[in-house]
């Protein structure tokens, strides 16, 4: 079996090398092609999104290839094309695989898999920790205590801010990372809504998702009915105060509506991991918006999420492998 292994700085051609001698066997030997990823931020590479690299270098790495195993690797129908007859399997270390042309994959003859919810805990994690940082504003009490203030007077009712315990949770989107946020919520005791069409719990509407939860976060995929899902109207359909996070797609969210509920004061604090653009420009409001708390799309970023990522690549390419037989 001739396979390419096409890792990144992140989901390392070490690590899906030991994991494919782990699980398919010692005797595997790839080929690796290195691409820049998180050196260099991702893009767009002609049709696909999120993708690292280029085209000609990955169309001359997977000749004679088989079974291809990457994160970031730019899969167009140019590339499907020119493997065409040769490459069979592809398996993309990430949860959906926005940088592979799925329609030129099955025109090729090639079988695409993905490794759904490898970066659940982190993701999940990440998000327990935005919202506890958006409530009680912990970077800005941070800054201030670095800067020399002991500020008593925010120990004032009218300045303080709230707990998970006992308040209403609304999560819109319940896959793998929604699933464990809300775990994790109901051991801080809090209410937990699901707003999800295909949940497997009890679904409610987005009205009443809105109109019901203090803290408001979301897990939902970019599509294009989920694109800009929440707005100015469903802002203001939140309690005065109430708490939003994003940890998925920065798609999900108008950003200029956002930033108008937190300078009014409706919207109490917010926390982002993800943006419509990124990096984030230096135009950007949110950079001077009050009670808000950004990262820069580092949710899902642990080792444990890249060897996971790297042994359920190896797992489906094992699979596959003896399919054949």
């Amino acid at each position: 079996m001739r396979v390419l292994v096409a890792g990144d700085h992140f989901v390392t051609n070490d690590l899906l090398t030991a994991a494919l001698r782990d699980r398919v066997g010692p005797h595997v030997d790839p080929r690796t092609l290195l691409l820049p990823w998180p050196l260099t931020p991702y893009g767009r590479v002609a049709e696909v999104d999120e993708a690292s690299g280029d085209e000609a270098e990955l169309i001359a790495a997977l000749s004679g290839v088989e079974v291809a195993v990457t994160q970031m690797a730019p899969f167009t129908a140019r590339v499907f094309a020119a493997a065409a007859g040769t490459l069979r399997l592809l398996v993309v270390c990430r949860g959906g695989p926005v940088n592979v042309n799925l329609e030129a994959a099955e025109a090729a003859g090639v079988t695409v898999r993905t490794t759904p919810g490898r970066n659940a805990v982190a993701a999940a994690e990440h998000t327990i920790a935005l919202m506890l940082a958006a409530l009680r504003q912990i970077p800005e009490r941070d800054a201030g205590v670095r800067a020399g203030a002991w500020r008593s007077d925010l120990y004032a009712l009218d300045q303080v801010g709230g707990e998970l315990a006992g308040s209403t949770v609304g999560l819109v989107g319940y896959g793998a990372i929604g699933r464990r946020v809300g775990r994790i919520l109901a051991a801080f005791d809090a209410e937990v809504l699901v707003h999800d069409p295909w949940a497997d719990v009890a679904s409610v509407e987005l009205t009443e998702l809105l109109d019901r939860s203090t803290v408001v976060s979301l897990h939902a995929r970019l599509t294009a009915e989920t694109a800009r899902m929440i707005g100015a109207r469903e802002l203001a359909r939140l309690p005065a105060g109430a708490v939003l996070v994003n940890t998925a797609r920065g798609g999900l969210l108008d950003y200029a509506a956002v930033v108008d509920a937190l300078e009014s004061g409706h919207l109490g604090a917010a926390a982002f991991d993800v943006f419509d653009a990124e990096p984030l420009p230096a135009d950007s409001r949110l950079r001077t918006a009050p009670r808000v708390v950004l990262t820069p799309h580092l949710a899902g970023a642990t080792r444990q999420t890249a060897q996971r990522a790297a042994t359920q690549a190896a797992d489906a390419v094992a699979a596959f492998r003896d399919s054949w037989r």
